[in-house]
């Protein structure tokens, strides 16, 4: 049995960031060899020079919906908090709710804009366990429709207490971010610039997307004792035929598949999990942790993650737990930027 207490660390709170740098690329990358076991400090900027003709950069295109929701209970006037999870069928909602005081099937729910001024019901129908309920929009619209009228953008709580700046609009939001359905943001690709994504293409280093859509996982760490005990939240994903054909032929030609974020990495490796890459769709819950045995990924470009968090388990099985330890013990000592508008790791 593994401790999670293994995976934990102290970090000072203002190297947490709260802003995006004003250029996504000027993030500091604290490129890691595997084989030396040694490191080197470069900027997200440098990273096409840092790959090599034939390797395939793989990017989530994911996009963050404006899924946090505020409010107020119709019956009581008390202040109601909410995040929007998914639509399991149309005109359901699965909502992860907060509020003082005891939540009633039947209630209902004021959402109120971003101005603070009211707008549709939520009928809360019955709770689902962990928070979350089961509740119906009482309005003709499209959850993606409804929630741009009066969701947020789902900061998490270490940046501003989850309190949106206009920046965050666009800001916390990949660059190539196409297929809505995500809650938080996959943030290794945060980093990304059309420039920089030109310039990896134009070296010879191919590019491709998959799609998987971030859920409530994020936001828990791991609240047992052992890695062992902890269940994953599932989250859907697909791997087109193409992408898998093309990653293949990378494989085999000796090139390297580099994974941009743990998001990236759960996904093709689910995709891998009966033996070899193939065509994939579906929810996963793999949870990658030591002695896992990588199929698909060679390389990673990935964010400083939270302590006792499952993204930190998943990195330092992949870097190898004694040096990303001791990398993360660097980047606090060279006072890295940390978590989701932070700087970045390449593990090669």
């Amino acid at each position: 049995m593994t401790s999670i207490h293994d995976y934990d660390y102290d970090l000072p709170r203002d190297l947490i960031a709260q802003h995006p740098l004003p250029n996504r690329a000027d993030a500091r990358l604290l490129v890691v060899d595997r084989r030396s076991g040694t490191w080197e400090v470069a900027h997200v900027r440098d990273l096409p020079a840092l790959l090599q003709p034939g390797d395939r950069l793989v990017l989530n295109d994911t996009r963050v919906v404006p899924a946090r929701l505020l409010g107020y209970r119709k019956q009581t006037r008390g202040r109601w908090e909410g995040l929007f999870l998914d639509s399991p069928e149309e005109g359901i909602w699965r909502v992860l709710s907060k509020t003082r005081g005891k939540l009633r099937p039947g209630e209902s729910v004021v959402l109120q804009d971003r101005l603070a001024r009211e707008g549709i019901e939520l009928a809360m129908l019955a709770p689902l366990g962990e928070g979350i309920w089961a509740a119906r929009p009482l309005a003709s619209g499209s959850f993606l429709e409804l929630l741009q009228r009066y969701g947020r953008v789902p900061l998490p709580p270490y940046i501003r207490d989850g309190k949106m700046l206009e920046e965050d609009v666009e800001r916390y939001q990949t660059v190539y971010a196409r297929h809505p359905g995500s809650v938080a943001a996959p943030t290794a690709g945060l980093h990304f610039t059309p420039a920089v994504l030109e310039e990896v293409r134009r070296r010879g280093i191919g590019v491709d997307y998959v799609t998987l859509h971030v859920g409530i996982g994020t936001f828990r760490p791991v609240a047992t004792e052992t890695l062992e005990e902890h269940k994953m939240h599932a989250e859907w994903g697909s791997v087109t035929a193409e992408v898998v054909e093309r990653l293949r032929a990378c494989r085999e030609s000796g090139r390297r598949v580099v994974a941009v974020g743990t998001t990236v990495v759960r996904l093709l490796e689910s995709a891998a999990s009966s033996g070899g890459l193939r065509a994939w769709e579906g929810m996963t819950d793999l949870f990658i942790r030591p002695p896992y045995r990588f199929r698909v990924i060679d390389a990673l470009l990935t964010n400083f993650h939270l302590p006792r968090s499952t993204l930190l388990v998943l990195v330092r099985t992949f870097g190898g737990d004694e040096l990303i330890r001791r990398a993360y013990e660097y980047a606090i000592e060279q006072r890295f930027r940390f978590y989701s508008y932070g700087d970045a790791m390449l593990i090669l």
